[in-house]
C-alpha cells in the first residue's frame, strides 16, 4: 500500500453547491460570496460537477472535463481566487457518460474503435462464467452473482446499439435513463403488407403505450401482432438513452484519460479532488466489486501518484457500514476521509437529547488522528447505511448506532416528509436502506433552534466543515421538484435553486445571520487550528473546547432545550454569544 499521505487541507469552512444552485450560473454564487455578510465565512468551495459538461445524475455523468460554458467562465475562477477561496472538484473515476467522446466512438466504430476496451462489455467480462438468456445477456453463475454489491434493482447493465445492428450489454453500476420516442406513420411505411390506415392505427397504439410507460415487449398488439417484431425494431432504433458507463481500469487508455483530466482540473485552480465512486472501479470475477482488495488499494495508489504530480490532494468518497471499517483503513493510509456518520449522529443526538453516540465518534476521530471532512446536508441524501454494524469474517463489528436507533432516525425523517433510497440484490429485492433524502432543516422538524445548534456542533467538530448552501437559508423539503424528478427525483427534494430575492430575504432572518456568524468564527479563529477537548459533564449536555496558545473557543449546549453559548477569546479580547 501507499506511503502515508502528508498533505493537509485548509481547516476553514467549505461551501458546497452546484454552479447554478444560486441564480442561473456560478457568477451569481460569487456575487453572493462578495456580499459583506459572507466576508470571511468560507475558505473552500466544493463546486459540484455540472461545472463540467455532463448529462445525467445532476453532473455525475460526465461527458468531458471541460468547463460547462453555460454555467462557468474563466472569469469566475479568477473571482474565486481573489476571494482566497480554494476549489474542490470531483473526478468520477468509475464511469463516463454514453455521450462522452470515448463511448460515442465505440458506438460508431464498434470492434474497430480505439476505445473498444475503454468500457466493460458485460458478456465479455463474464464469459464462460454463466449462461446467456433469451435477451442475449449473460447471467453469472450464482456463486458470483450473490457476491455482487448492487446500487439498483436488477443487473447493472445498459444494452446499447452497434453499427452492425446488434445490441450489447455494457456495465452500468449507477444511473441510466431510456426514452422511447413516439413513432410516425413514415417510420413504418416500409413494413410489408401494412396499409396507410393500419400504419396510422399502429402508431396511435404504440404511442399510447409509450406515453403511459407500458412495457412494449409484453404489450398486446392485438390484430397487429404479426407486425410486432418489426415495429419493436423501429421503436428501439429511435430510442434515446443516457447512462453512466463503467470504465475498464485494466485499459491503459483509461489511465491516460485520468492523467489528462487531473492536469486539466489543476489548470482550473483545483486543489482538492474528490474521488467519486472510486470503490467501484476495480472489478474482478468472484469479488463483490465494491472496494475489492488489494485491487482498489492499487488503483488508489496509482491515482495518488498522478495527483502528486499535479499538486492535488485526494479525498476518497466511501459509503459503507461503519462496522466494515473501511473508513479506518483509508485513514490509516493518510488520506482525508468523509465523515458520513455525522449527519445521522447529529439527528440522533438532538432527537434523543443524548450525547453518548456522538462523543464516541468524536473521541475516535481524536484518538486515531483522522483527518475528516464533515457535513450535515449535502447534494445527496442523509446517510444511514453508514451508521450500521457489519459482520466481517464471522465476527460482528458494532455500528455507531444500534439498528433500532437507525430505524428511528429513518422513520423520524420520513414522518417529516423525507424520501428513501435503498439498495437491492440482483433479483431486485431490497436488501438494505441506504439514505434518506430531505433538507437537514426539514429533517429537524423545521425547528430553527435545532438547526442553529446542529450548525454550532458541526463547527466545533474535528475536521473540515462542509456546508450545503440550502441549509444556510433553512431550506425546506421541495416536494414539487422531487415528484417532478420521477423515479430518481428523490434527491431534488434538497436542491432548490435560490435567487437574488431569496438571498436578500434570507439575510434578514436570524437563523441565517447567526449561522454565518458561527461559521465565520470557525473560519477565522486561530483556536480552531489548535487542540480539541471534550468535557463530558452529562449525557444531555455538550461542552467542547478548542484552544491554541492565547486563542480559544468553547461551546456549551443543552441537548434538551437546544440553548447554547459560544465563548471565545483572541488577542486578549473575550466575547460570549448566547443563542
Amino acid at each position: 500500500m501507499s506511503q502515508k499521505i502528508k498533505e493537509t487541507i485548509s481547516n476553514g469552512v467549505m461551501l458546497n453547491a452546484y454552479p447554478d444552485s444560486i441564480g442561473y450560473k456560478l457568477s451569481d454564487t460569487i456575487k453572493m460570496l462578495q456580499l459583506p455578510e459572507f466576508k470571511d465565512v468560507f475558505s473552500l468551495f466544493y463546486v459540484l460537477p455540472t461545472f463540467f459538461n455532463s448529462d445525467l445524475d445532476r453532473g455525475f455523468s460526465v461527458i468531458d472535463y471541460n468547463l460547462n460554458d453555460d454555467l462557468v467562465s474563466k472569469k469566475d475562477l479568477k473571482s474565486l481566487e481573489e476571494l482566497n477561496i480554494l476549489l474542490k472538484f470531483d473526478i468520477v473515476l468509475n464511469h463516463l457518460s454514453v455521450a462522452s467522446p470515448q463511448f460515442k466512438d465505440l458506438l460508431k466504430n464498434g470492434e474497430n474503435s480505439k476505445y473498444k476496451d475503454f468500457f466493460i462489455n458485460w458478456n465479455t467480462f463474464w464469459e464462460r462464467k454463466g449462461i446467456v438468456n433469451n435477451d442475449d445477456i449473460l447471467i453469472p453463475n450464482k456463486e458470483f452473482l450473490d457476491k455482487l454489491f448492487m446500487r439498483k434493482a436488477g443487473l447493472p447493465i445498459l444494452k446499447v446499439p452497434f453499427p452492425d445492428g446488434s445490441e450489447k450489454p455494457y456495465w452500468n453500476t449507477f444511473y441510466q435513463e431510456i426514452k422511447f420516442n413516439k413513432i410516425q406513420k413514415e417510420d413504418v411505411k416500409d413494413i410489408k403488407g401494412l396499409s396507410s390506415e393500419k400504419a396510422l392505427l399502429i402508431c396511435e397504439k404504440v404511442n399510447f403505450a409509450i406515453e403511459n410507460n407500458v412495457e412494449l415487449k409484453t404489450f398486446n398488439f392485438n390484430e397487429f401482432e404479426p407486425y410486432k417484431a418489426e415495429i419493436l425494431k423501429i421503436v428501439y432504433k429511435n430510442r434515446a438513452y443516457l447512462g453512466q458507463m463503467d470504465v475498464n481500469a485494466k485499459s491503459e487508455l483509461v489511465w491516460d484519460f485520468y492523467e489528462e483530466t487531473l492536469a486539466k482540473v489543476k489548470s482550473f485552480g483545483c486543489k482538492i479532488l474528490r474521488l467519486d465512486a472510486f470503490a467501484y472501479l476495480h472489478k474482478e470475477i468472484g469479488q463483490t466489486n465494491f472496494f475489492n482488495k488489494p485491487g482498489t488499494w492499487n488503483y488508489l495508489e496509482r491515482i495518488n501518484q498522478i495527483a502528486k504530480k499535479n499538486d492535488l490532494i485526494l479525498l476518497p468518497e466511501i459509503h459503507a457500514e461503519y462496522g466494515l471499517n473501511l473508513h479506518d483503513e483509508v485513514a490509516k493510509e493518510g488520506y482525508q476521509i468523509y465523515d458520513f456518520f455525522l449527519p445521522g449522529l447529529m439527528i440522533h443526538t438532538l432527537e434523543t437529547g443524548n450525547n453518548k453516540a456522538l462523543l464516541n465518534w468524536v473521541n475516535e476521530i481524536i484518538n486515531k488522528g483522522y483527518k475528516t471532512v464533515n457535513m450535515l446536508g449535502c447534494h445527496d441524501g442523509i446517510p444511514v447505511l453508514d451508521l450500521k454494524g457489519k459482520e466481517v469474517n464471522g465476527n460482528y463489528n458494532k455500528g455507531l448506532l444500534e439498528d433500532k436507533e437507525i430505524e428511528t432516525i429513518m422513520n423520524t425523517i420520513m414522518d417529516r416528509g423525507g424520501r428513501v433510497k435503498n439498495l437491492y440484490d440482483p433479483s431486485g429485492k431490497k436488501i438494505s436502506y441506504y439514505q434518506v433524502n430531505a433538507t437537514f432543516f426539514s429533517a429537524l422538524d423545521e425547528n430553527e433552534q435545532k438547526l442553529l445548534l446542529a450548525r454550532a456542533i458541526q463547527m466545533f467538530m474535528p475536521g473540515i466543515p462542509q456546508v450545503w448552501y440550502l441549509d444556510i437559508f433553512a431550506g425546506k423539503n421541495n416536494y414539487v421538484a422531487a415528484d417532478k424528478g420521477g423515479s430518481g427525483g428523490h434527491k431534488e427534494i434538497n436542491r432548490t435553486t435560490l435567487f437574488k430575492e431569496d438571498i436578500e430575504q434570507g439575510l434578514k432572518k436570524d437563523i441565517v445571520i447567526n449561522q454565518l456568524k458561527i461559521m465565520r468564527l470557525r473560519n477565522t479563529l486561530k483556536a480552531f487550528l489548535g487542540q480539541l477537548s471534550v468535557i463530558n459533564i452529562s449525557e444531555d449536555k455538550l461542552s467542547i473546547l478548542w484552544s491554541n496558545k492565547d486563542s480559544n473557543a468553547h461551546l456549551k449546549a443543552d441537548l434538551k432545550t437546544f440553548a447554547f453559548s459560544i465563548s471565545y477569546s483572541e488577542d486578549n479580547v473575550h466575547k460570549r454569544l448566547d443563542f
